[in-house]
């Protein structure tokens, strides 16, 4: 959910493959690439909004249905709270048509920059109540399940410990409300090394911690690649210990957070890991691309097709 750093000088090696597997053709509004029917992905990427709109045009519709041309079937939008109701039926009418099923948006895009639940403050913890509420109207105009949840900043004036607790009993008021819905908060690490100093929560270890203590099925953790390569490292390994907290993944390489092989994370060896422990869940393109316009979409698309290649 944070803002995207967009590197536009990084030298991928993916334009030369992009190329040769896919030329570019004109199909009404949209283009796509020349293979009119691509094998099925082994796991469910899911883009966002912006990802295509070189190739697809800036319709939102549009960008759904070029994405769905190349393959992918999930899709997921962090702003999709800020859209008005008549847009957000819209987009889930299209997603359901061409069969893209809805990933993460925000749930708490007030609370999630504040002290509220380290703190303990009733005011800030009855808000975050507040944004869980509107959450699922959302939730059903776009046929979702899960939505991004950031615990907010650290209150510096207490302990690691406290502020933890303070954690767990806001997001068990929030967990309460959601429930009864089947909606899923998923809790996400922001690390604090690169993007986001002063976080509650940057360890996927304190996610689990939370995750446990809460002990509720609307909370797991969003377990983001680019966030816990920087912070954690250790990738597999650190899976394998919160496996059963992990409701959702995001991806982006590191460093420049743009799509798999441009930056030291072996995604072909996590996406082989990840699929081997049968998930079937989304995992959401959260990164820019590492170079500008068509050429830089049709690279992601690439980079992707190679690293799901195991």
């Amino acid at each position: 959910m944070a803002k995207i750093t967009r590197r536009d000088v990084l030298k991928t090696g993916l334009a030369t493959g992009a190329a040769l597997a896919a030329g570019v053709a004109p199909a009404g509004r949209r283009e796509a690439v020349s293979d009119p029917s691509p094998a099925p992905f082994k796991l469910r990427y899911a883009p966002h909004f912006g990802m295509f709109e070189n190739c697809a045009g800036k319709d939102l519709v549009d960008q759904l249905k070029f994405a769905a041309d190349q393959g992918f079937n999930a899709w997921e939008d962090n702003g999709m709270t800020g859209r008005s109701p008549q847009e957000q039926e819209k987009l889930g009418k299209a997603m359901s048509d061409l069969g893209i099923a809805m990933g993460i948006f925000v749930v708490n895009p007030v609370t999630a920059w504040k002290p509220s639940l380290a703190s303990g403050n009733p005011d800030g913890v009855a808000e975050f109540v507040a944004e869980c509420r509107k959450a699922i109207d959302v939730a059903k105009r776009v046929n979702a399940k899960w939505m991004t949840m950031v615990p907010g900043t650290m209150d510096s004036r207490l302990d690691h410990g406290y502020q933890m607790a303070n954690v767990v009993d806001g997001l068990r008021k929030g967990a309460e409300v959601l429930e009864p819905h089947g909606l899923v908060m998923v809790m996400e690490a922001l690390n604090r090394r690169r993007d986001h100093p002063g976080m509650a929560v940057n360890m996927v270890a304190d996610a689990f911690m939370i995750c446990r203590a809460v002990n509720s099925p609307a909370l797991k953790i969003l377990f983001d690649l680019y966030h816990q390569a920087i912070d954690d490292g250790n990738l597999i390994p650190h899976m394998d210990l919160c496996w059963s907290e992990i409701g959702y993944f995001q991806t982006g390489d590191h460093p420049g957070r743009c799509e798999p092989g441009t930056g030291e994370v072996n995604y072909r060896n996590v996406f082989r890991h990840i699929h081997q422990k049968a998930y079937t869940g989304i995992l959401g393109m959260e990164h820019g691309k590492s170079k500008p316009g068509k050429e830089g979409e049709l690279a992601v698309i690439a980079a992707y097709r190679e690293a799901d290649n195991f």
